[in-house]
């Protein structure tokens, strides 16, 4: 039985891909694991690779999109697919270091509360230019004073979490980084852990800063929106004493 699916989300990201798949699988030995390679519209040779790599490793699979649909699309698409009760995903670009990830589905898994419903990763050390770090850093400081979501770095790939939690949640592009946000509206546990980063091993950015810009102000009014009119409470199934007897035995 899987117990952790890594989705992928990757566009034009072909030269990335082995490296990235074979450090996942030395990071998840040790547990039941699939990767899900999501090709959103890529237009080179990224669904090729996969499928060659599918064949080679019976823990890779790929979803292909027909045209672009964005990030949250496709970890929405892998999510969906997936097998495994917990979900770890993190960026095609090679920057997210995949033996990273057992900081991600470890507390997941060993959880006997019920109520951890994300792990997500903070960078440190980014590798990136100064441009992106300082529209990053003014970004994050302004979701964080706006929806109090409690960390400094929601824009990390690096993130663990319940997949029966996040089918739950509202769905919409870009979504993918608010889950800090969305989990805590819905009354869940956040774990927060420091993780590295690296430059892009190959390729180049499907982002730019004004991109991100044009579409972060509409989303970050539209969460917080969602924040104000979260549900209330949260049902949790009660047992008779004779019910709780049965299900011992």
């Amino acid at each position: 039985m899987i117990e952790v699916s890594v989705v992928i989300p990757m566009k034009n990201e072909e030269a990335n891909l082995p490296p990235l798949v074979t450090g996942i699988a030395e990071a998840c030995e040790g547990v039941a694991f699939e990767i899900i390679v999501v090709d959103d519209g890529s237009d080179d040779g990224t669904a090729s690779e996969a499928l060659r790599m599918a064949q080679e490793l019976g823990t890779v699979r790929l979803l292909s999109h027909p045209q672009s649909g964005g990030q949250s699309a496709a970890v929405h698409s892998g999510v969906l697919a997936a097998n495994g009760r917990v979900i770890c995903t993190l960026d095609g670009d090679g920057q997210n270091p995949p033996s990273e990830l057992p900081k991600l589905f470890k507390p997941l898994l060993a959880d006997e509360t019920g109520k951890l419903g994300l792990v997500a990763g903070q960078r440190v050390a980014r590798q990136d230019t100064f441009s992106k770090r300082w529209a990053s850093k003014f970004a994050n400081r302004l979701r964080g004073w706006i929806l109090k979501d409690g960390t400094r770095d929601t824009g990390c790939g690096l993130k663990g979490f319940r997949r029966d939690v996040f089918l739950t949640l509202p769905y919409f592009d870009h979504m993918h980084r608010y889950l800090p946000a969305l989990f805590r509206r819905d009354g869940w546990d956040i774990l927060l852990v420091d993780v590295t980063h690296r430059e892009r091993q190959a390729g180049q950015s499907n982002y730019t800063n004004f991109k991100r810009a044009i579409v972060g102000i509409p989303d970050l009014l539209a969460v917080s929106w969602l924040i104000r009119r979260r549900k209330k409470a949260r049902p949790e199934e009660r047992f008779a004493d004779n019910q709780r007897l049965e299900s011992d035995e």
